[in-house]
């Protein structure tokens, strides 16, 4: 009884009664094409199936059979044995790729997200569509560079805690970057110095309104004379490299950066874990040969072919770009004053008192101070007024008060006799 019973789909009950009607001389093969949406040579094979087979040669011979190309019980439960051992919180598509390049084992993408699924180990995520105005991209690779560091568990407690000083192209999503324990003046230096030497001065930098970026305090006399606005340090060895600093005023707006930050915080961190990476400048080496893999699976082609990254001009001096520089004035005892320290210029002139002279502060503790374009000689020396004293411990002793009775003879008696007889009970 079983047998007699053919399931079809509401497709195919469609298509048998035009086949029907067809083979009824009701309607043409090319009218019967039409209306189910095949070819005349299809219509003419299924007229043909139904004469011999009936009505069952409408549904497809491969119904209910198994796939030719399933895998077989044994590969799904090692793959599966895998993926709960080693890859349980890896995404599908990163987890197809380890499975090839560690387990030489070949698997879509599909498969291991299926496997997964059946494990418990993946669920389906629906990601909430947020709108935003969208940017196009800049049409040449080096018109803009977003830049920013990004705060994560990059070692998952192997290590100490360190910051990804990341760049990403606008055009071309291109990846460049460098771990540092904080972010701030010095790894953005350090970064955007090693950033230039490989590509060349972009044309502009997006960065966010961090300090180390953006400062909220007003600008100085000088700045003021010059006409410009307050700047910090990074801004300030940007504008002297002759870079553009645009400011973002969302994490949004350089979505481009954070959506790079997302795929590595996922897939650099698995890559470390599986290199078992434990330190700051293991980190560092991993860098040098992850990340051009991660560009060429994950950066685009410009839409236009030409580079608009500069090179570096021979004769500039980064040493004195990439620094902490500020202005100080002469005293007339050719005295300088920095950061609480004090320095003696050596073979002083009376052109000197009272004028101002530059001051660059290496990262390395060096210092230079520059006057008239040339570089002065110096010692430190110490300030004898401020020198500390040693300090003398002082105990407060903290006397008992007593009641003050006065005597009987004390003038405030003789107008309050009748206070003497108390006052001589309380002296007993």
């Amino acid at each position: 009884m079983r047998e007699d019973i053919i399931m079809m789909s509401k497709k195919e009950v469609e298509r048998l009664k035009i086949i029907h009607k067809v083979m009824d001389k009701q309607l043409t093969q090319v009218e019967g094409g039409k209306l189910v949406k095949l070819s005349e040579r299809q219509v003419r094979r299924l007229v043909k199936a139904v004469r011999l087979k009936g009505e069952a040669g409408i549904v497809h011979g491969n119904r209910g059979r198994a796939s030719p190309r399933k895998m077989a019980e044994r590969d799904e439960d090692r793959i599966g044995a895998l993926v709960e051992e080693r890859y349980s919180d890896f995404g599908p598509t990163l987890a197809s790729e380890k499975l090839m390049e560690w387990d030489g084992i070949r698997v879509s993408r599909e498969k291991v997200r299926q496997i997964m699924m059946a494990k418990g180990v993946w669920k389906v995520h629906r990601r909430k569509k947020d709108v935003h105005q969208w940017r196009e991209r800049k049409a040449h690779f080096g018109e803009m560079v977003q830049m920013d560091g990004s705060d994560h568990d990059w070692l998952e407690g192997r290590g100490p805690e360190i910051v990804f000083m990341g760049y990403v192209d606008d055009a071309t999503s291109d990846v460049f970057g460098r771990f540092y324990d904080y972010e701030g003046v010095y790894p953005a230096m350090d970064s955007f110095r090693r950033y230039i030497r490989r590509y060349g001065l972009p044309s502009s930098v997006y960065i966010d309104k961090h300090s180390t970026y953006k400062t909220s305090r007003q600008p100085d006399t000088d700045e003021l004379l010059r006409g410009e606005w307050a700047k910090t340090q990074f801004e300030r060895a940007l504008g002297e490299l002759g870079v553009e600093v645009i400011h973002a005023h969302s994490p949004q707006a350089k979505g481009r950066i954070e959506r790079a930050f997302g795929t590595l915080q996922d897939r650099l961190v698995k890559e470390m874990r599986l290199e078992s990476i434990s330190t700051k400048d293991e980190a560092n080496l991993f860098l040098e040969t992850y990340l051009p893999k991660h560009n060429k699976r994950f950066a685009k082609p410009p839409l236009r072919p030409s580079d608009f990254h500069k090179p570096l001009p021979k004769r500039m001096n980064l040493e004195e770009i990439f620094c902490l520089k500020g202005t100080r004035t002469i005293n007339n005892g050719y005295i300088i004053k920095w950061k609480s320290r004090m320095f003696a210029v050596e073979n002083p002139s009376i052109a000197m008192k009272k004028r101002k002279v530059e001051v660059m502060e290496h990262f390395d503790g060096k210092i230079d101070f520059r006057f008239n374009g040339r570089y002065l000689k110096f010692r430190e020396v110490r300030d004898h007024k401020k020198e500390e004293k040693p300090k003398v411990a002082i105990v407060m002793v903290k006397r008992e008060r007593r009641k003050y009775i006065p005597p009987a003879n004390h003038p405030w008696r003789k107008h309050n006799p009748s206070l003497h007889h108390n006052c001589y009970l309380e002296r007993i």
